[in-house]
């Protein structure tokens, strides 16, 4: 455990608790705030605790907003530009009782007593107290054993598991959450009371479910999430279609069963800092693999046709369920659909390439090569990037640029016409050519004002002159695209 710099506390907290304490009242560091500060990390936001009553805080500060029935006040400070010191909560000691919906206390009391308020608390890491003096710590209030649980690693509830969770059911999900944000394990009884009170977790809303799954995925450790949940049986009721790929062995190429594949695949996703639609689409890419299961009696190996199909229908419905955005669902949802794109690159076309660019679009295209890879170290296999996927990619970005033509001039055939007044014909075409060719070597030169002027010089020309920069100006445009490709090729090192 790290000892805590005095210049760790912000000195926006620090005058939160002094105006409180020079207003004649009790104010602490509480919870996530004050097990940061001692592991060494910078807390995401500050709370504050005080026996002062709501309408006390109120009174203290300038600018506060007080909205909600449990008393906390958020203290603003629209100076700062860091968004965790913009509201600082300030809460007043109390007591809950009575937790029928098992996510709101039924009756809220407001205490004289910090004890109380660290009575109330979800983990033992969550409900040390700290006091200030000059900006650091004085004293620390720890009556339910967080600070050894902090060096030893481990989530505990306070009191009794099986109350904590009766009271807020998805202190669960918060339990396994924690530990792997933190690099913690759980505490072995609390654990235990997660799997005896798993089916709870069906009375917690969607929403509320779909932020802690997430908050998971987005950790550097979303494999040991994902096996937590399941081992505490929470998943059977969050995700069951994962649990489904359990033990459904795949062909040769894959080491793991289709459960581990895929959150070796979001591990992946992790490892690479990667976002949360690459890491949904890693951990669904192969859903659809167990409802699709068949056998080749050629190879004697399990088939899977159509999985990315019917798995896209799956993932839809799931993070439909979960109350995942719109814009998430169709690019999750997108992704896992093409992720069988891949094939020989010795046979593939470029129109093939650019077909798939239009099925999963451009802006998600390079997020489909991203998945690709998920797929591949999931399998098993130690390379990401091999030969064939460079080679892949190259295909991408040469479909991708905008192709050395006479379409990138700034006027086109009409416009000639409208200029020099003539007819269609091979001149127009003779004359855009030529005007490339001085655009690519000069992209200044590439304004409505130069061309108009320099078709009316090329007008002027006898039909041998024009045809003959007309033919220098396709001879330049292929040296460009090779140019092109050359820089594509080194860039994928697929020379």
């Amino acid at each position: 455990m790290k000892a805590v710099k005095n210049s760790a506390i912000p000195t926006e907290v620090v005058n939160v608790v002094e105006i409180l304490e020079k207003g004649g009242f009790q104010a602490y560091l509480v919870g996530g705030c004050v097990r940061d500060l001692f592991l060494g990390r910078t807390p995401k936001d500050w709370d504050v605790t005080t026996n002062a009553k709501p309408e006390q805080i109120q009174s203290l500060f300038v600018k506060t907003v007080y909205e909600n029935t449990f008393g906390t006040v958020c203290v603003i400070n629209e100076e700062t530009t860091d968004v965790s010191l913009r509201n600082i909560e300030v809460t007043p000691y109390r007591l809950e009782t009575g937790y029928s919906d098992r996510r709101h206390p039924d009756d809220v009391k407001f205490s004289d007593k910090l004890e109380d308020d660290l009575r109330r608390r979800d983990f033992t890491v969550n409900s040390i107290a700290v006091s200030l003096s000059n900006g650091a710590i004085k004293d620390i209030i720890d009556l339910y054993g967080g600070f050894a649980d902090i060096k030893d690693k481990s989530i505990r509830t306070v009191g009794a598991p099986r109350d904590r969770f009766n009271e807020d059911s998805l202190r669960m999900m918060r339990a396994i959450r924690l530990a792997i944000e933190l690099g913690f394990t759980c505490n072995r009884d609390t654990f235990r009371a997660i799997q005896s009170q798993n089916s709870f977790i069906k009375g917690v809303s969607a929403e509320r479910i779909r932020d802690e799954f997430t908050k998971i995925l987005m950790s550097q450790d979303p494999m040991k999430g994902m096996q937590m949940l399941h081992e505490s049986g929470l998943l059977q009721y969050i995700i069951p279609e994962l649990e489904r790929g359990i033990g459904v062995e795949q062909p040769q190429a894959h080491t793991y069963d289709v459960w581990n594949h895929l959150i070796r695949s979001v591990q992946h996703a992790a490892d690479r800092k990667w976002g949360i639609e690459i890491r949904l689409a890693a951990l669904f890419h192969d859903i659809g693999k167990p409802q699709t299961k068949g056998f080749s009696r050629e190879t004697r190996q399990p088939t899977f046709y159509g999985h990315e199909v019917v798995g896209s229908r799956e993932t839809r419905k799931i993070l439909e369920k979960m109350k995942f955005s719109r814009v998430t669902i169709e690019k999750v949802t997108k992704l896992v659909r093409w992720h069988m794109f891949f094939a020989d690159t010795a046979t593939i076309t470029l129109a093939a390439v650019r077909r798939m660019i239009v099925n999963v679009g451009r802006e998600n295209i390079w997020d489909l090569m991203n998945l690709r890879a998920c797929d591949r170290i999931g399998t098993g296999r130690p390379k990401e990037n091999p030969f064939r996927l460079r080679k892949y990619k190259a295909m991408i970005d040469q479909a991708l640029i905008d192709p050395v033509s006479v379409a990138m001039l700034k006027i086109d055939g009409k416009g000639i016409m409208d200029i020099l007044s003539i007819s269609p014909g091979p001149k127009i075409g003779m004359i855009l050519s030529a005007l490339l060719e001085g655009v690519l070597d000069d992209p200044k030169l590439n304004s409505k004002e130069y061309l108009a002027g320099r078709v009316k010089e090329l007008h002027l020309l006898n039909e041998n002159e024009l045809r003959a920069l007309a033919k220098k100006g396709k001879e330049r445009k292929e040296e460009e695209e090779e140019k092109q490709l050359e820089e594509i090729r080194s860039k994928h090192n697929v020379n």
